[in-house]
């Protein structure tokens, strides 16, 4: 394949990702181009980007999902390339296949492509003919052969969306009773989410942990890996901590691994960044999804490699060849921080940044798009930012988190990260005890903060900004004049969040 020139690259998404390929972007010397609905007229990625266009009303599906509304952008600004960041439109195949017949480079793979590992049915046949394990399951849901499918298999049993991910469209059955009302249900909310109905049925792996392995591919036949990344800390079928490497895994499930991924990308003919998914049990392990996109937490992993995925995205959409691998060092972690209420079934958020502190020093990353006074609505994704942090040790990374987490403070919106720091304090996440129910096994029932506390912390901000002394009046009296200071940067950071 030729090489060809990125020039100006449009952003489909919003947010930190928006924000985070930006700067990539503008490292490599290339513009770009930020969309954006009329709740993020005033939000940080708009502003960073060398253009922005509004695209459509508050509501996704009138804005960053609205197909037309991104190619007219792109055309309008001449941009020549799209990337799509992560969520919204970033597995759609017809998006990718809309680029491509406008003339513009879709940074990810092709549209055919992502429609085959999209479809998650499609995904385990291509796999299975790949020598690739699979959990044991069905692909033809019709009741009676999925009675007899539970049966023989034992129950419980996951029924699943074929297309979409992110736990909708999942359910796990622990009886002959249930089966039939739950692939009906599973259907359902599939068919709202995905505009896509089918469904299948797994074999339930009852402690497994979610190991996945990330890959790039280029247009000259090239595959590699860079490693594998532990997401089995989840709550709602969703990620929440994120590592790399995957402790304690044996070194020959590693390697049978990450070959397993490659084998898979290649009978696939992938291009770009992607992400082969797996569970893993007792030393064995089976192909469960791939991502055909860029991940939340592919920081883990730049931060271990040395390198820049979004530039190697970028690279690789411009013709490029892929570079060696370099070697991976010690250990990273991410927290993800959600505008959740963790003690209130992590209950979405809502509410304005007052005040925000992040943490640094070395080892120590967060990427975010907050800005004090930024409004967090109810119209998107409540990720508020990612904390990353490398250490020579996994013990060290996590200490390091455990620091970092105690430095930062979002004040004005309820948010899970006192949560993930008691997470990482554990015993259990210290040893490493890790599987996809590590939070129903071990935080079952987060600890709640009482309303009067938050009352009378603000209370006591409000009457601690009130009893300052004005500058006028300091200048006045004939002393130094000092600057009026929010309450907020007086104090350390803090956390109103207790354990039981």
């Amino acid at each position: 394949m030729a090489k060809r020139r990125i020039k100006k690259l449009l952003i489909a998404n919003r947010g930190e990702i928006a924000l985070r390929i930006i700067r990539t972007a503008r490292m490599m010397g290339i513009k770009t181009v930020a969309v954006y609905s009329e709740a993020d007229a005033r939000s940080t990625h708009a502003a960073a980007a060398d253009e922005a266009r509004l695209i459509g009303p508050p509501e996704a599906s009138k804005s960053y999902l609205n197909i037309d509304a991104i190619i007219a952008a792109a055309r309008e600004t001449d941009a020549d390339a799209i990337h799509p960041g992560y969520g919204f439109l970033s597995e759609r195949a017809e998006f990718a296949q809309a680029a491509a017949d406008a003339g513009i480079i879709f940074v990810g793979p092709r549209a055919d492509v992502m429609a085959k590992l999209g479809d998650k049915v499609a995904a385990r046949a291509i796999a299975a003919a790949a020598n690739v394990p699979v959990v044991p399951g069905l692909e033809t849901i019709e009741p009676a052969a999925a009675r007899d499918f539970a049966a023989r298999s034992g129950f419980p049993v996951l029924v699943k969306a074929a297309a979409g991910g992110g736990g909708r469209g999942m359910r796990v059955v622990e009886s002959l009773e249930g089966l039939d009302g739950a692939l009906e249900a599973a259907s359902r909310e599939a068919l709202a989410a995905f505009g896509d109905g089918r469904v299948f049925l797994e074999k339930y792996l009852a402690r497994p942990r979610h190991i996945e392995v990330q890959f790039l591919g280029d247009e000259h036949g090239n595959v590699i890996a860079m490693g594998e990344r532990e997401c089995s800390i989840q709550r709602r079928h969703q990620k929440i901590i994120e590592e790399s490497p995957a402790p304690g895994l044996a070194e020959a499930t590693r390697a049978a691994m990450i070959d397993s991924a490659l084998r898979l990308a290649r009978a696939a003919g992938y291009t770009n960044a992607g992400t082969a998914e797996f569970l893993v049990q007792d030393d064995h392990f089976y192909f469960l999804e791939v991502n055909a996109r860029l991940q939340v937490e592919h920081p883990v992993t730049e931060i271990r490699f040395g390198c820049d995925l979004v530039a190697e995205q970028l690279k690789i959409a411009m013709g490029e060849r892929l570079a060696p691998v370099a070697a991976p060092r010690g250990c990273a972690i991410e927290g993800r921080v959600y505008a959740e209420d963790a003690a209130n079934g992590f209950r979405p958020a809502t509410g304005t940044v007052l005040d925000l502190r992040i943490p640094a020093g070395p080892g120590v990353r967060f990427d975010t798009h907050l800005a004090a006074g930024a409004e967090i609505g109810a119209f998107y994704d409540g990720l508020l930012g990612k904390l990353i942090c490398w250490g020579a040790d996994r013990d060290q990374a996590r200490r390091r988190m455990l620091a970092a987490f105690d430095e930062f403070a979002v004040l004005g919106v309820t948010n899970t990260a006192g949560f993930l720091r008691d997470i990482v304090a554990s015993e259990p996440f210290a040893r490493a005890d890790l599987s996809t129910r590590f939070v129903e096994e071990f935080f079952a029932e987060p600890a709640r903060v009482e309303q009067p506390e938050m009352d009378a912390a603000l209370i006591a901000a409000a009457l601690a900004a009130q009893a300052a002394p004005s500058a006028a009046k300091a200048e006045a009296n004939g002393r130094r004049a000092a600057a009026i200071r929010s309450p907020w940067a007086e104090l350390g950071a803090f956390e109103l969040w207790r354990r039981r």
